[in-house]
C-alpha cells in the first residue's frame, strides 16, 4: 500500500456506485497497484467495492490495460450468462463504470483509478497448503482462459511487451553476460554454463508461436495461487483476479508457472537446494484442475504440458541470474547474494522436472 494519501472519497464520487460514501480503508496485501475497500450505503443496505489505482511505474499505458481489463470480463460474463450460470457475477471481475462512461477514471493528478464489485464469502491464499488447493487453481485459470477463447475483435494489448519471450530474455541474459558491469561473471561461470547448455529449450515455444503450431491466447500471465479467490466454504476457485497482465500469450505460459509456484515446498529464495522439488502429487493435482477445464487445448498444447514447467521456471531464474550480474536493479534483494539463492533455487527445480519428465507426460495423458 502506497504511503501516499488519496482522497478516497472524492476519487469514489467519481465512479457509478448508486449510493452514498460511507468510508474507505486499504485492503489486501498486493505489492504494486493501492487497493482499497470503499463502502457505500445503497438505499439503507452497505455495499462494498474494490477501489484501485494503477501503478502506471509499472503499467506504462493504464488506459489501454483498462480497455483489455474490460473486454475479457464483458466476455467472461457474457459467456457465464450464456450458459446459465447462477453465480455470474461472482465467477469473474467485472468493471463498475466512471460517471463518465470509461471503464476508468482519472483524477487531478492524473493517476487511473477503476473499482470491481467485492467478493464476499471468498478470500485468496499466500501458500499452497494442499493438493486440492492446486486442482482448484488450475481449473479456475483453465476456466478463465476458457472463457476468453472466442474473445472477439482484435488481440489484446501488450500490457508488458515480450513479458514471457523466452528467446528475448536469452538474448538479454547473454548481453548482461558481455557486458559484466560488476565483474560478477566469473564468479557464477557454473550458473552460466548451466543456463548456456539449455539455451535451446529458450526458443521452443516462441518458435512454435510464431509458426502458427502453437495459438496465441488470452492468458493471464501471473498464475499464482493469490491470484484465485476460494470460496470460504466450499473451497472451489471461483474467480481469477488481478488482470493486469492478461493479454495475448500462450496456453503453456500459464500453466508452467503454476508449476513453478505450487509444486515445490521450498522458499523462491531457499539457500538450501537439497529441499527444492517438484512433487508428483502436486503436479498430479494441477494436471487434473486444468485438463478438466482447459477442453480447448490443442495436441501439442497438451504435449508440452510439463515442459512448460521446466520453461517457466528456467525464465524466473535466468531473470534472477541476469539481475545479478547487472548489479541488483530490478528484483528487491534483502542480501548480497540474494538473487544468485533465487537462481540456485530455480535451477533445482528445473533439474528435478527434468528427472521426472515421463512421469509427468504419463500424468498429463491420463487425464
Amino acid at each position: 500500500m502506497s504511503s501516499v494519501m488519496y482522497d478516497i472519497k472524492h476519487i469514489s464520487s467519481l465512479f457509478d456506485l448508486r449510493g452514498d460514501y460511507v468510508f474507505g480503508e486499504g485492503y489486501g496485501s498486493g505489492h504494486i497497484n493501492d487497493t482499497y475497500r470503499v463502502i457505500v450505503d445503497q438505499a439503507g443496505l452497505r455495499v462494498s467495492y474494490i477501489l484501485q489505482r494503477i501503478n502506471s511505474n509499472v503499467f506504462k499505458q493504464p488506459i489501454p490495460l483498462m480497455d483489455n481489463v474490460k473486454r475479457v470480463t464483458d466476455e467472461a460474463l457474457r459467456v457465464l450468462q450464456a450458459e446459465g450460470c447462477k453465480e455470474a457475477y461472482r465467477r469473474t471481475l467485472s468493471i463498475v463504470n466512471a460517471k463518465d462512461g470509461n471503464p476508468y477514471a482519472q483524477d487531478d493528478e492524473g493517476n487511473v483509478w477503476r473499482v470491481y464489485p467485492f467478493i464476499d464469502r471468498a478470500r485468496t491464499y499466500d501458500m499452497i497448503e494442499n493438493p486440492g488447493q492446486c486442482i482448484e487453481v488450475a481449473r479456475a485459470f483453465g476456466n478463465f482462459q476458457k472463457l476468453g477463447a472466442n474473445l472477439p475483435g482484435a488481440p489484446l494489448f501488450e500490457t508488458i511487451p515480450d513479458f514471457h519471450n523466452t528467446t528475448k530474455r536469452f538474448k538479454t541474459f547473454q548481453a548482461a553476460i558481455a557486458a559484466d558491469p560488476l565483474g560478477r561473471a566469473k564468479s557464477v561461470q557454473k550458473e552460466i554454463d548451466w543456463y548456456l547448455s539449455r539455451e535451446a529449450d529458450c526458443h521452443k515455444v516462441v518458435n512454435y508461436l510464431a509458426s502458427g503450431e502453437l495459438p496465441l491466447r488470452v492468458t493471464h500471465n501471473d498464475t499464482k495461487l493469490n491470484n484465485v479467490m476460494l470460496d470460504d466454504v466450499t473451497g472451489e476457485g471461483i474467480c481469477v483476479i488481478d488482470l493486469d497482465t492478461t493479454m495475448p500469450g500462450s496456453s503453456l505460459y500459464d500453466f508452467g508457472d503454476m508449476i513453478r509456484t505450487s509444486t515445490s515446498p521450498a522458499a523462491e529464495d531457499e539457500k538450501d537446494t537439497s529441499l527444492v522439488t517438484m512433487r508428483m502429487e502436486y503436479f498430479e493435482a494441477l494436471a487434473k484442475g486444468y485438463c478438466e477445464a482447459a477442453t480447448f487445448l490443442t495436441p501439442l498444447e497438451k504435449e508440452l504440458l510439463p515442459f512448460s514447467g521446466k520453461l517457466l521456471t528456467m525464465e524466473c531464474g535466468m531473470r534472477f541470474l541476469t539481475d545479478y550480474l547487472e548489479g541488483d536493479t530490478y528484483f528487491k534483494i534483502k542480501r548480497p547474494e540474494h538473487n544468485l539463492d533465487r537462481t540456485r533455487t530455480q535451477m533445482a527445480l528445473v533439474e528435478s522436472i527434468e528427472k521426472q519428465m515421463d512421469a509427468m507426460m504419463a500424468v498429463v495423458k491420463k487425464y
